[in-house]
This record gives C-alpha cells, structure tokens and sequence, in this order.
C-alpha cells in the first residue's frame, strides 16, 4: 500500500536480538499503523546465522522482508540500500532504530506520530529535556555527548543530538537531500543525514528517548567510526 511507514533494521551477528526485536517493533507499529506497514532487515553477512533466522521470521510475518548484502560495509550503507529499496514500494515513512534494543521499540509510535503530525524528521534524542542514557560508563559519554556537540558546533546546528540512530524520515526528505551521494558509514553518516535536512529547509524536531545499552552481543562503535566523524564533519560543512 503506498505510503506506509517502513522500519529499516540493519543487522550484524545480532542473531540473539533479532527476533525479539522484530516481535516488539511489529507489535508497536501494528497499533501505531494499523492501515499496514512494512519492515525490513538489512543484513551485511551475518556470519553468526542472523540472515537465516530472519528469512524465516520474513516467512511467518507477511509485513517483513530481508536484504542480504554480501559483506559487512558500514551502518551507512547498508541504511542506504535499505532506503533504496523502501522508496522503490512506495514507502511513504522510513524510520530507523538499532537492532539490540539500545533503542525501545516503544518510541516507534512516538516518532512516527511526530512525523505525522507536520515534522519532517522527528529524531530520537538522548539530550533534550527527558532523554538521557542508560548503564554507560564515562568513557562512552563523553565520546557521544562531545561527539554532538562538536558536530553541532562545526555545522552550526541547534540540534543536541546529530549522532543518534533513531529517526523517523517522510519520504519527500529522502528524495530531496540525495541520499544517494551520502559517503559516510558511522556517527559521521546520522550527521549528514541531518544536516542535509537542515540546509534543505525541511523541519526537524527531536522527540526525547532514553537510550540503553545492548542486551546482548557486541557494541559495533569504535575508534575509527569516531575517527571518522571527527574528519567528515567540517567537510560537510565546507564542502
């Protein structure tokens, strides 16, 4: 049906966390979309058994599919052919969420209300009034929250949270930023996203969440992501 909402769900060795998080995603969007919606696992090769399990999880649910990629190449890609391939069946919302319940699948409703009710792209955000974050250590706060406030200081930007992977798009954001030429893979690839919403002129609102760490499996941050974003910040603003 065009114009449903989509929920893209990228996914590496996260074989423990994806069919709990499919369940409670369905089940929140089932009330929240009740006219249909559709959601989508991208997966980069999982060499833990993920992909397998999620084709069968796609064979017991007609709302969901899967997208086998070859090899693990960034969340920025595969977030990419994810968006690709929604907007290609007339997707009218995409929406994107961690696949280890960093991210409650509760707040789907929340940001695709908030999308619906005139924003653009409702962010989920750690560090507007009543959001937060839960069981990380100092280290890992300061890396985010410096990592936010140094993007917005560079591009300029009043958004508090820029690194957060939560997000709810309508469609016509997407199609207009040129999603396509987005290069960057980690932290880096969330500010883009953004900041090309910004200078596009669309409106953007961030909807507070709680942020928790991973139940189980292994974070995929790193030094080099971090790195990254360090050094494709200011090319996205003087670029």
């Amino acid at each position: 049906m065009s114009g449903e909402p989509w929920l893209i769900l990228p996914t590496y060795n996260e074989r423990d966390n994806i069919e709990p998080i499919v369940a409670a995603a369905g089940e929140v969007l089932a009330r929240a979309a009740p006219d249909g919606f559709r959601m989508l696992i991208v997966d980069d090769g999982s060499p833990d058994g993920t992909g397998q399990i999620a084709d069968r999880l796609a064979g017991e649910r007609d709302w969901l599919e899967v997208l086998h990629r070859r090899e693990k190449s960034g969340i920025g890609p595969a977030y990419l052919a994810g968006f690709r391939h929604a907007l290609d069946r007339e997707a009218g919302f995409l929406m994107e969420m961690d696949s280890d319940f960093s991210h409650d699948p509760a707040d789907l409703a929340r940001l695709l209300g908030a999308v619906r009710a005139g924003a653009d792209l409702a962010l989920g955000s750690r560090y507007v009034p009543g959001g937060g974050v839960r069981d990380w250590g100092p280290l890992r706060r300061l890396v985010s929250e410096g990592g936010s406030l140094y993007a917005r200081w560079v591009l300029g930007l009043r958004v508090r949270d820029l690194t957060g992977g939560f997000k709810c798009f309508r469609r016509e954001v997407l199609e207009a930023i040129h999603f396509d030429g987005v290069r960057s893979r980690g932290y880096a690839f969330q500010v883009e996203l953004t900041y090309r919403a910004v200078r596009a002129g669309f409106r953007v609102v961030e909807v507070p969440i709680i942020f928790r760490d991973r139940r189980t499996g292994q974070s995929k941050m790193s030094w080099r992501i971090a790195a990254e974003a360090m050094v494709l910040v200011p090319r996205l603003r003087f670029r």
